[in-house]
């Protein structure tokens, strides 16, 4: 048996189970400082035995990150990872959503998309580009799944040479200190920790009383292993998900209808989000605004037909070969055993009391945060950090903020002609003083490479007057952001026309 801490991960509060993975990473960096400080703590006694100093059920980005940094203190540490198929069968291997079915998959679909518009404007720029050009899926998904698959089992290289036990089987509590081991041929063992980290991250939903949305539906847990090429696509839904895979399988040359019950990108700032759908819109994409669907029957051709109706009543139908749900996530707790625990369960699922830590000091949970930068991968990227305009109007006030405004055009769509009529700016400030920036958003091309630099501005505290007295890079579209000087209370056309 070995020898564990009393106490436990007493700095990790304000923890949630993941619901979005994209954000996941800047949460584990601040749990692993907080981690790093405790396990090298003197304080850290070894006051009871238990099998394990700690267990992580979940081997996604943040379980996997956690065990290797508590393994570097030279504790005893043990990974369990199971994926449950998918209703349509589809299983992945060690590394969580990101990797599998996320954040990785989703970036390359989203370039092979872009792939097909840089060979539309090649032409203008004197390449003989054929102009009928044909995707192979069948290539392109085995590519990408070849990368997917190395990354899986780099993860378990990684594991085995920090000494991270790693067993690919579904824990569950016993008691608080108790975890049973259920193998994927039914076996079940047991083991004993000090310190357990939920880290089981979140599983896309289903719609309620939607007749064949289970049977003939698949999520983004599906799409990226698909086997045959999608055809003509209905994406339910308005998340980022839902907008991302939409963009990539518009991209890729598949007819795509998007349905939307009220909004898209919840959460997100509005105006953006508006910029972003009426860009996906002009591209060719139709959308179906405030429907929802009934029920998908399976023709005997296979292909889906789909009925639904608006929030007047008024019904529609159409002929898919593929419908795609990306209605949200919902974390995956409810076969954890909690009920053994003291651990209550918030109406959504998620592990959450006060400062949304346990209740029980040495069990915890990894997830998401707020306000951190993100960057949504549709045709047209939108990357944010900080407030959306709105919430910072709620915040503090309409007259108590400033926010400063562009649209512009990159230079790489000049020669070919491009529209850029979504193409914007906007950096969200607290009018007094210095003018703090409490939000910075931009919809463009690389919108994610250009946020980054400006997150960590914006997280030091940049002001306008600090943005405003920045040299710009010439020519890249990261410039425009430092040349903003149009406030939306002027009123004045915000379209830049030079320098």
């Amino acid at each position: 048996m070995m020898a564990g801490a009393s106490g436990g991960f007493h700095a990790a509060k304000r923890c949630v189970l993941l619901s979005r993975n994209s954000l996941l990473r800047s949460k584990c960096h601040q749990r692993l400082r907080v981690l790093e400080r405790w396990l090298s703590c003197s304080s850290y006694s070894l006051g009871s035995s238990y099998d394990y100093d700690l267990a992580v059920i979940g081997g996604g980005s943040g379980g996997l990150a956690c065990a290797k940094e508590a393994a570097g203190f030279d504790k005893k540490v043990i990974v369990l990872d199971y994926v449950d198929p998918s209703p349509q069968g589809t299983k992945w291997g060690l590394g969580g959503t990101c990797v599998n079915v996320g954040c990785i998959p989703k970036k390359l679909l989203h370039h092979a998309s872009l792939l097909r518009e840089s060979m539309h404007d090649a032409k203008h720029y004197g390449w003989q580009v054929p102009d009928e050009v044909h995707l192979s899926w069948s290539t392109l998904i085995g590519g990408i799944q070849g990368h997917v698959k190395s990354l899986n089992w780099g993860h378990r290289v990684q594991l085995k040479d920090k000494n991270v036990e790693y067993v690919n089987g579904k824990g569950s509590f016993i008691d608080e200190h108790t975890v049973k081991v259920k193998m994927k041929d039914g076996k079940e063992t047991q083991f004993s920790a000090a310190n357990i980290v939920l880290a089981t991250g979140g599983r896309p939903k289903y719609p309620d009383k939607v007749p064949g949305a289970v049977e003939y539906g698949i999520t983004s847990d599906d799409i990226f292993s698909h086997k045959t090429p999608p055809g003509r696509s209905l994406v339910i839904g308005g998340s980022y998900v839902a907008l991302e895979c939409a963009g990539f399988l518009h991209g890729l040359g598949f007819p795509t209808t998007v349905m939307v019950r009220s909004i898209c990108l919840r959460g997100f700032d509005q105006q953006m989000s508006r910029l972003v759908t009426d860009h996906m819109e002009a591209s060719g994409i139709q959308f179906l605004w405030q429907q929802v669907p009934e029920n998908i029957v399976k023709n005997q051709d296979s292909s889906l037909n789909v009925k639904w109706r608006s929030g007047q009543g008024q019904e529609g139908q159409g002929e898919f070969d593929t419908v795609m749900f990306a209605v949200g996530r919902q974390p995956e707790t409810t076969q954890l055993g909690l009920d053994n625990t003291r651990i209550q369960l918030s109406a959504g699922g998620k592990v959450m009391e006060s400062e949304e830590q346990s209740p029980v000091s040495h069990i915890h949970a990894i997830g998401d945060i707020l306000e951190v930068a993100t960057t949504v991968f549709t045709p047209l990227e939108y990357s944010s950090v900080g407030l959306s305009e709105e919430l910072a109007i709620e915040r503090y006030g309409e007259k108590h903020i400033e926010v400063y405004h562009a649209f512009y055009k990159p230079l790489e769509y000049a020669v070919s002609n491009r529209s850029a009529e979504q193409c914007y700016i906007k950096a969200v400030c607290q009018a007094e003083g210095s003018q703090r920036i409490i939000g910075l958003h931009i919809t463009g091309p690389g919108a994610g490479e250009i946020m980054q630099g400006f997150a960590l501005a914006v997280k030091m505290g940049a002001t306008y007057n600090q943005l405003s007295s920045t040299v710009g890079i010439h020519p890249t579209c990261a410039e425009e952001v430092v040349k903003l000087h149009i406030t939306k209370r002027s009123g004045l056309d915000p379209t830049v026309t030079g320098c």
